[in-house]
């Protein structure tokens, strides 16, 4: 079968679509409501935010793979195959690398420590102006990410219903806000289990559609073969080239460790877990889970090229940005299929609210955990939960505020969701491997490495988005307009001054790197400026780990000295109230029974004779 382009004819939604799409919102506000009403709600803020430390791995780890393969990967893994090809995979082997590492590196850490806010670490390690500097950094980072997780669909809506965007935004964060505020941790984790499967089936859906078009798999493959799609084989260092097999196992290994390895969305999933096993399952599960995902994104993308081979949406002007070719692809394809365009925009919605939902509820979790109790220790388990929802609600407002103006994005949805986590959770990754693995790093010196480290990254990423480098550069495969339908209105486009060669190439590096500059300038700078620090001030410095040793082991003398004397002072006093307690018994012993009193022999009425006290006289 041959697939007639159709792209003059506006595409729209149909009833059923709206059907199919509002069915899912139902049952996700569902899931919400059960778990925020049912057994009395969460009575305390252990139960709100890491849902009382009873999760089962399987729930958790689907949770995990929902939490960053959002709408953000909906549209925009398939649209980076049709443009870069099937290299993309490469991405898996990144991420299982994160895996491993996360499983057998931090995990034990933060699950021994049974930690709610994973910055609790840095105060620990290092100092509380650590501790709140790493706040400040994930909050920021969090709320800028889901801003533009939320505009996401927003954009699937605009660009396919004609919805205005406004309302697309709210109705998106509305909605996983207020599942969020009612029902906490567990709603969260069963609405991404919900939400997985949704997405999995929009994706499912579009690739036998699309092979049923393209005459099968064998000439899916044949078709991207000879356009260049099917390049597993790319090993260019350049880091200037945007996807290669170094940019995804060096880069995107280091940007996925900064997401799940010491993320506070993913840590505090994997700490409300049964057990540490259970924590270590559930990151297989998510793997598993992020397989599948990538994967079938991966596939669509294929598809999709084989479909428009001849005729490119973006070159033909039928869409405008690239953000927008899997959105134009299912309606395209599924004219004549009420419903299934509902699924899709499901599976995309689907993959926004688990990681809005995910993201809301852990910045709410530090904020109670980093500035709440230690400035209000008295406040009772059910105030603090009060104030928990009431930090999901402000924190969800603000989110949609950001959506709002993530429409500025000139390099797609995708590259704008890893530039902001790599530029500023990258930094965070490399005072974390400080904290862990450098026992030498002090206060200042982790100081210094997050500020070099997060400015070098944002450099970098702000000269990228001002001279952004040429599709010849980042390694963009051809495609052709040659089989599309002649159109009247089409579009020019203007390019800003090319930059000087020297600043291109430098600001021409993968966006993928970014995590990865910051992480290695902050861990680098930050051991360099300890050692610094160290020799200025008479070598104290460069034994800070054998200072601090004693000066924990001193505390701890301290400690147990004190727990000593007041163990001391209480088994003193028992002792002395048991001495008493005998020496009351000898001495009844001892002296003689004292005979009782004689009765009157003409006793008043209502006298109680101590020999015969159950008789009135």
């Amino acid at each position: 079968p041959r697939l007639e382009i159709t792209g003059a004819r506006p595409l729209t939604f149909s009833l059923w679509d709206y059907g199919v799409f509002g069915l899912m919102l139902l049952v996700s506000t569902g899931i919400g409501l059960f778990h925020g009403l049912s057994k009395g709600g969460q009575k305390t803020s252990e139960d709100f935010f890491t849902g009382g430390r009873r999760m089962a791995a399987v729930p958790v780890g689907l949770s995990l793979s929902a939490s960053f393969m959002s709408a953000v990967q909906v549209l925009g893994v398939p649209a980076e195959a049709y443009r870069y090809g099937s290299k993309f995979l490469w991405m898996c082997l990144g991420q299982l690398l994160n895996t491993l590492l996360t499983a057998h590196l931090f995990l034990p850490v933060f699950y021994r420590l049974g930690l709610t806010s994973t910055y609790e670490y840095l105060e620990r390690r290092f100092s509380r102006r650590v501790r709140l500097c790493g706040t400040v950094q994930y909050i920021a980072a969090t709320v800028l990410y889901t801003g533009i997780v939320i505009y996401a669909p927003a954009l699937i809506l605009n660009q396919v219903t004609g919805l205005d965007i406004w309302a697309s935004v709210l109705s998106t964060g509305v909605i996983c806000t207020f599942y969020t505020t009612i029902g906490g941790m567990k709603a969260v984790i069963w609405t991404d289990v919900f939400q997985v499967f949704v997405m999995l089936s929009g994706f499912i859906a579009v690739i036998i559609r699309g092979l049923l078009l393209a005459g099968g798999p064998a000439r899916v493959l044949a078709i991207a073969a000879n356009g260049s799609r099917v390049n597993f084989g790319d090993f260019n260092p350049d880091p200037r080239s945007r996807y290669t097999f170094w940019s995804f196992v060096l880069g995107g290994t280091l940007l996925w460790l900064s997401m799940y390895g010491v993320n506070q969305a993913q840590v505090q999933r994997y700490v409300a877990c049964r057990s540490e096993r259970e924590a270590r399952i559930a990151l297989l599960v998510n793997q598993v889970g992020l397989f599948c995902i990538v994967s079938s994104a991966v596939a669509c993308g294929l598809v999709m090229f084989a479909l428009y081979k001849d005729c490119d949406p973006l070159l033909a002007g039928f869409i405008s940005a690239p953000d927008q070719y899997m959105p134009y692809l299912v309606l395209d394809i599924f004219q004549t299929s009420p419903g299934v365009p509902g699924l899709f925009l499901a599976c995309a919605y689907s993959g926004t609210l688990s990681t809005a939902s995910t993201s809301i509820n852990a910045m709410a979790a530090v904020t109670v955990e980093d500035l709440v109790k230690p400035r209000m220790p008295a406040l009772s388990p059910r105030r603090l939960t009060l104030v928990s929802k009431g930090l999901s609600l402000i924190y969800g407002t603000a989110c949609i505020t950001v959506a709002a103006l993530a429409s500025l994005l000139g390099g797609g949805v995708l590259q704008g969701s890893f530039t902001v986590m790599g530029v500023i959770s990258g930094p965070l990754l490399g005072a974390f491997v400080l904290g862990m693995f450098v026992p030498a790093c002090s206060t200042a010196g982790v100081f210094g490495g997050l500020a070099a480290g997060l400015a070098l990254s944002l450099w970098v990423a702000v000269g990228g988005s001002l001279y952004p480098p040429s599709a010849a550069t980042s390694g963009v495969l051809p495609t052709s307009s040659t089989r599309c339908p002649l159109r009247t209105n089409g579009t020019a486009r203007t390019l800003l001054g090319t930059p000087p060669a020297v600043v291109g190439d430098f600001y021409s590096i993968s966006y993928l790197y970014y995590g990865a500059l910051g992480t290695l300038c902050t861990v680098l700078g930050g051991a360099l400026l300890s050692y610094l620090a160290g020799e200025a001030w008479g070598g104290e410095n460069t034994k800070s780990a054998a200072a601090r040793a004693r000066k924990a082991e001193a505390k701890a003398a301290a400690d147990a000295k004190r727990q000593q004397e007041l163990e001391d002072a209480y088994w003193k006093d028992e002792d002395k109230h048991v001495m008493r307690k005998e020496q009351r018994k000898v001495s009844s012993w001892l002296l003689p029974a004292q005979p009782p009193p004689p009765t009157p022999r003409f006793a008043p009425r209502g006298f109680v004779s101590p020999r015969w006290s159950c008789c009135w006289l």
